[in-house]
């Protein structure tokens, strides 16, 4: 069980991490941010490999580096989504 408490902290931490280095809001607020951390984790470590420093079973420079381009897609995909309506 804690080991699932520490796994959404850390993705989350990632995920507000992420939104804060390229200045976009994760819609959805702090579980947008969990989201966006385990999501961008998975892609990171999918895409780059697993190096880096680990913290509870996240790899923190890929996770961080698939983070930002999961909310970078995201934002541009909302704001598309704000100029059709």
């Amino acid at each position: 069980m804690m080991s699932f408490i520490w796994y959404l902290i850390i993705g989350g931490v990632l995920g507000w991490l992420a939104g804060v280095i390229i200045g976009r809001d994760v819609p959805g607020g702090i579980i947008g941010n969990i989201v966006a951390g385990i999501v961008g984790s998975w892609i990171g470590s999918a895409v780059l490999g697993n190096w880096g420093w680990q913290v509870s079973d996240f790899h923190v420079f890929p996770a961080l580096i698939g983070a930002i381009v999961l909310i970078f897609i995201v934002s541009l995909i909302m704001r598309s989504m704000r100029k059709a309506t």
